[in-house]
């Protein structure tokens, strides 16, 4: 038997009971107080109720054949994804032996026969509110263990992030510093070249630093940024300007850069499409061979987007250090080379942002090949 209100039901209530007259009566009650009922009349059918849609509240006669109410609770209580909904007894026995099984097993009030209406109303909606609020302290409790998570998850990055900042930052402003204090002291005796050598040393790793905190800003900005514009990319001019970027490097390096003929048009955001390159290819250059031998190129893929990728030739990685790269602010090896764990985690949260992926494929003494998706403009 069941009965609705016109309106929005105020909550789900079952009603067991072995007794049709007791099932009519609080059925009449509750749901003229805009409650959704459902009435049983046997342990049995109220667990196949309970585990078909779970009541908010359940009104549980004692005795019953076959399984009593105590029975019924118990089972409920057992079941973790039952054991939360509150149980009142309603039942002719009134000594507290019987009072104190109820509880015992797990109910929350108990109604001795014959009852009030009004004192069946009132015990339902304390309950009812009770569990309400029950519900909510959970929700905002798993609502504050995420952001815990978080919070510890940012708390972690922040300090790998502050030793990559120092480490990348410390090693051209060491240089600078070093370089102006020779100036400093032997300016009378070094020939002009030697001078114009030390003042181009001194820029490009002024260059260096700027590069760091550009790379600074775009994370800072990264980590606000909403919406972008997206938009079909020149990848030919992006390429280009983000080997501009490296001119120092490619030169410092000796490396050799290899492009395609022509590039498919993709759609994404050209700023941080750019930073992605010029991170890729910087550490491609860093950790490549001997001389570095980069090589770029596009692959389209099944799902109609483009696998953008640079090849190097260097040792290659590990398993275990393809699995950290992409993910916090981390470097390999650092007796191979000196590079930016920083910058790859910038690319992480660019593709993060632009809802694609970046990877990496490697094998030790093979070299290793970056790569990001980006959705194809045919797609």
């Amino acid at each position: 038997m069941s009965s609705q209100g016109t309106d929005a039901p105020k909550g789900d209530i079952l009603i067991v009971d072995d007794t049709p007259d007791n099932l009519l009566l609080l059925s009449q009650i509750l749901s003229g107080r805009g409650y959704k009922v459902r009435a049983v009349t046997s342990g049995a059918q109220a667990l196949d109720a309970v585990q078909a849609t779970p009541p908010d509240l359940i009104l549980l006669d004692i005795m019953m054949p076959e399984m009593n109410g105590y029975e019924v609770c118990e089972r409920l209580k057992a079941d973790e994804q039952t054991r939360d909904i509150p149980v009142i007894f309603i039942s002719a026995l009134g000594d507290t032996e019987a009072k104190i099984n109820a509880f015992t097993a797990g109910g929350v009030d108990y109604v001795t026969k014959p009852f009030h209406f009004r004192e069946v109303v009132a015990r339902v909606e304390t309950h009812l509110a009770l569990r309400n609020l029950q519900r909510q302290l959970q929700d905002a409790n798993r609502k504050l263990e995420r952001q815990l998570q978080e919070l510890q998850a940012r708390n972690e990055e922040l300090v790998a992030y502050d030793h990559s900042v120092a480490y990348d930052l410390r090693t051209p402003l060491t240089s600078i510093i070093g370089m102006a204090d020779m100036l400093t002291e032997l300016h009378d005796s070094i020939s002009d070249e030697e001078l114009r050598e030390s003042l181009r040393t001194i820029a490009r790793n002024g260059r260096k630093m700027d590069n760091i905190i550009e790379e600074l800003l775009l994370l800072a900005g990264l980590r606000q940024a909403k919406e972008v514009e997206i938009k079909p990319l020149d990848m030919a001019s992006i390429v280009a300007a983000a080997q501009k970027q490296l001119a120092d490097v490619i030169k410092e390096h000796q490396a050799e850069i290899i492009l395609p003929d022509s590039w498919p048009v993709a759609l994404g955001h050209g700023p941080w499409i750019k930073e992605i390159w010029v991170n890729y290819l910087s550490n491609a250059i860093r950790y490549g061979g001997k001389p570095p031998r980069v090589e770029l190129g596009a692959t389209p893929e099944a799902d109609g987007a483009v696998r953008f990728w640079v090849r190097d030739n260097g040792p290659g990685l590990t398993p275990q250090e393809q699995g950290h790269l992409l993910t916090s602010f981390e470097q390999p090896d650092q007796t191979r080379a000196k590079g930016s764990g920083l910058g790859l985690s910038i690319v992480r949260r660019i593709v993060e942002k632009l809802g694609r992926q970046a990877e990496v494929k490697s094998e030790v003494g093979k070299g290793s090949v970056f790569s990001f998706t980006l959705p194809s403009m045919e797609q």
